[in-house]
């Protein structure tokens, strides 16, 4: 949420080279978000419909070239180890599948070592996870 609007933490985020990893899931929570936002009259109309055409042209590979997001897929392998995460650190459930989608990307490339969250349990469950946070 914070590469589209203005919040605390939003520098940190912005100065992230894609792509970005994230879970497929990010495409119903950031676009909830930004409803959000516009509900609670921190966004009109007009902006509200432009960071979610900005968000989903990051999801999507353009002729200009590659997507700015690699999605993870909400599959079996990363639901199981949600419900893990979820027991294991007291996660909600969003916040485990997030987790789990990191986990699982760092399976397959140790490169994804690190992880973006402004959320206190989720941070502090990426750390006990061996992940580097922006909010560390």
């Amino acid at each position: 949420m914070k590469l589209y609007a203005d919040e605390p933490g939003q520098e940190q985020v912005r100065e992230l080279a894609a792509p970005l990893v994230i879970s497929a899931l990010a495409r119903v929570e950031v676009i909830a978000a930004i409803w959000r936002k516009h509900r609670a009259g921190e966004l009109d109309i007009d902006d509200s419909l432009t960071l979610i055409r900005a968000f989903r042209a990051d999801c999507a590979e353009t002729p200009d070239g590659p997507a700015r997001f690699v999605a993870v897929a909400v599959a079996e392998p990363v639901l199981d180890r949600a419900a893990d995460m979820a027991g294991q650190h007291g996660l909600r459930a969003y916040d485990a599948v997030q987790l789990a989608s990191a986990l699982v990307a760092r399976d397959v490339d140790a490169r994804c070592d690190a992880i973006a969250s402004f959320d206190h349990e989720l941070t502090e469950a990426a750390i006990a996870e061996g992940f580097d946070t922006l909010t560390q």
